[in-house]
């Protein structure tokens, strides 16, 4: 072999390594950054007439971050499963916890957000009760939602949203064909679990966060902003349904993101 040949051998095999680290390199600038100990789990409770699947629009912005989360699957059987649910993701987390809370699931993470491990609450067009107040509770002194009209109950008591719920009063912002999919996986909610109160309040003692969604049909705005308000929480308004993680999950992964990194 030449002297002139070997030289080309050489440079091609050069130029192969280099354009092989190089793909290396930019396969792991795209990855995304991975979790430390220093980052709480975002845990996500969702609420009734759904199931984790819910925030499948959230989950892999904050996945993007490198944030570990984790989606409860509510039994939605009574309050106390609920909580018992919620606390079983926690305590199997190995920090600590920005616990987040959509509709029903406020109610849910007021109780369960009392954890050590809880470092933050972020509700998302949510229930907020104090000490001895149920979901039913905070309805009190506020017109009925129109979306509560549309609600059916089976034979042991467990309710549904009809599909014209689901599609004009739920989730009015999103497509049909993604309502008559949402009204078909639905999770039905035991009626009795929004007569039960909670019996302690983890607001009252960790920053919360609130998303409040001026286009409800299932929490009156204004019921919204009472309850921010008595909790203390930072607000951000959105022009949304009943189910902005749905619709506008950016803004709503934004708001998660400042709990994140506020509770480092």
């Amino acid at each position: 072999m030449n002297t002139a040949r070997r030289l080309l051998i050489a440079a091609a095999a050069a130029t192969a390594f280099a354009a092989s680290l190089g793909a290396s390199s930019a396969a792991r600038a795209a990855e995304p950054a991975k979790t430390t100990a220093a980052s709480p789990t975002v845990v996500i409770v969702h609420g009734a007439f759904a199931d984790g699947s819910d925030w499948a629009k959230v989950i892999p912005l904050l996945q993007r971050e490198g944030l570990k989360v984790v989606a409860v699957q509510n039994p939605l059987s009574s309050l106390a499963d609920d909580v018992a649910a919620a606390r079983r993701a926690i305590d199997d987390q190995p920090g600590k916890v920005v616990l987040v809370g959509h509709s029903w699931g406020g109610t849910v993470i007021t109780e369960a957000g009392s954890s050590d491990k809880v470092a933050s609450l972020v509700y998302v067009a949510a229930f907020a009760p104090d000490q001895g107040q149920s979901t039913a509770d905070q309805g009190k002194g506020f017109p009925t939602p129109p979306g509560l009209t549309h609600l059916k109950a089976d034979a042991q008591g467990f309710l549904r949203l009809t599909d014209e719920g689901m599609r004009d009063h739920f989730a009015q912002d999103l497509p049909a064909s993604a309502t008559a999919v949402m009204a078909a996986t639905q999770g039905p909610i035991q009626a009795k679990a929004f007569e039960q109160p909670v019996s302690t309040t983890a607001w009252k003692g960790k920053p919360s966060w609130y998303l409040l969604t001026r286009a409800d049909h299932m929490i009156l705005p204004a019921q919204q902003a009472a309850m921010a308000k008595r909790i203390g929480a930072r607000v951000t308004e959105l022009d949304s349904s009943h189910v902005p993680q749905q619709s506008h999950p950016e803004a709503v992964a934004a708001v998660i993101l400042d709990a994140v990194r506020q509770s480092k």
